[in-house]
This record gives C-alpha cells, sequence and structure tokens, in this order.
C-alpha cells in the first residue's frame, strides 16, 4: 500500500505536541524547569544522573536494534548506525554538568535507574524481541521531538537560576541534535520499517506508551524529593483563549 509519509508525520507530530501542552497543565514537574525561580540542587543533580543512565542503556539497545536492522534493511542500519554513533556518548556532556556540582562519574554510574526507566527498558526490549525495531526508533523519534521542544526552555530557566555555564553539557546536547537534524534522520529511519496500515498503527501506540512513561518519570523524580514543592507553581501558564487540551485529544 502507498503510505503518506509527510500526513503521517503532521499527524504524529500534532499529537506530540498535544502532549507536551498536556504534559505542562497536568504534570508539575515540566513546569517546575520551566518557571522555578528557584530549583533544588538534588533534583537537578538526581534528574541529571537519570539522563545520563537512560543514555547509557540506550546504547545497547541501539546496537540490538542496528542488529536486527542489518539482516532485514542494510539501508536503514547504515542510517540508524550514524545516528547511534553520533548519540553514543552524549551522556559525557551531561556529567561534565554535574562534577562541577561535585558529583563523581563513579556515584553516577553507581545510581539505580529509576523504575520509571526500567519500564522503559522492558518495553523497549520486549518489542525488540516480539515485534521488531519499530518500537525502539519510535521512542528515539520520540524522544528527540520531545527533547527539542521543551529542553530549550528549561535549559533557559535552568541556566539563569544556576548560573551561567552551569548547564553547558546540556545546552550542547540540544545544539548537537539540532545541528545534526537528528528529529529528521530519525524519522527517517521510521519511515524505511512502516509498510502498511498496522504499522501505522503501531507507531500511534508506540508513541502513546512513551508519552506514559515520560510522564510517569516526572512523577517518579517530583516524588523522589518530599522538599520539592512542584505544587507551589500553581495551574500552568497558557492564554487566556487557550483551552485545557482533552485526554482523548492525545491518544
Amino acid at each position: 500500500m502507498n503510505i503518506d509519509f509527510q500526513s503521517l508525520r503532521t499527524d504524529v507530530e500534532e499529537k506530540m505536541h498535544g502532549m507536551i501542552r498536556t504534559m505542562y497543565e497536568a504534570f508539575p514537574m515540566g513546569r517546575y524547569f520551566r518557571e522555578a525561580s528557584e530549583i533544588s540542587r538534588d533534583i537537578f543533580l538526581r534528574h541529571t544522573t537519570q539522563t545520563i543512565l537512560r543514555i547509557r542503556l540506550a546504547r545497547v539497545a541501539d546496537a540490538k536494534t542496528l542488529v536486527l536492522l542489518t539482516k532485514t534493511n542494510p539501508r536503514a542500519a547504515q542510517l540508524w548506525a550514524r545516528y547511534a554513533d553520533e548519540e553514543m556518548l552524549h551522556d559525557r556532556l551531561f556529567l561534565q554538568d554535574i562534577e562541577k556540582m561535585g558529583a563523581t562519574e563513579e556515584s553516577v554510574y553507581g545510581t539505580r535507574p529509576f523504575l520509571s526507566t526500567q519500564l522503559l527498558q522492558g518495553f523497549i526490549y520486549y518489542t525488540l524481541e516480539h515485534e521488531g525495531p519499530l518500537g525502539l526508533l519510535c521512542k528515539a523519534y520520540f524522544l528527540e521531538f520531545v527533547s527539542y521542544h521543551t529542553q530549550g526552555e528549561w535549559n533557559k530557566n535552568l541556566e539563569r537560576v544556576l548560573g551561567k555555564g552551569a548547564i553547558d553539557g546540556a545546552k550542547a546536547h540540544i545544539e548537537v541534535d539540532d545541528d545534526e537534524d537528528h528529529i529528521g534522520n530519525v524519522w527517517s529511519v521510521v519511515t524505511m520499517e512502516i509498510h502498511d496500515e498496522d504499522d501505522v498503527k503501531r507507531v500511534h501506540r508506540y508513541i502513546d506508551t512513551y508519552y506514559l512513561l515520560f510522564t510517569a518519570y516526572l512523577q517518579e523524580l517530583a516524588s523522589s524529593d518530599g522538599r520539592l514543592g512542584v505544587a507551589s507553581l500553581g495551574p500552568a501558564k497558557r492564554p487566556a483563549d487557550q483551552k485545557t487540551p482533552r485526554p482523548e485529544a492525545i491518544t
């Protein structure tokens, strides 16, 4: 069948934009990084540590995906190998930020991943084992898109609160992703693994799942420090004429 990939990308990205809006409405932790006038040092360290651990775990899953693609889709494997190579050591960028605050490499890599991160890995490996590489590819697309549309605002506020130079690594990560067009590159690989309407439906199912796991992470991060009063941020800021997205708008 002929698939209109441009229309599909538009549909998926509209869905993810809605997810981001809903995330800011429903999960104070997202607004915390974007708007808080004071940032908990412990929360920042914990968040950055978990980011590093997710990148480290992704290296193994990305390599397993490459193996699957080499067997059935060598062109996609070539593109994925380039992307995985560019992402391989991005944990070092974030590590340099929290080393400035006294963290050590040993303490970071000795930290246990959040349950939400373990669940993410479990879902990824389930799809790799039983459904092929498309699930992992959609995870990369979701994270690249959501990071691009949230981290810029988060980084501006974090640098304002924590001080100039405090998050140079995090800023460099976004700049690399933008310069290399990681969103577009990953989408190209995703399309090479979509062959029929069932695959289209799976893309939407995967994106829905990764949103649930992303918000589970935000909730777990917020609850990991009882001193963090994220509820004090109040309701999300939005234009007066903007309505709160309905849940069914992102399913």
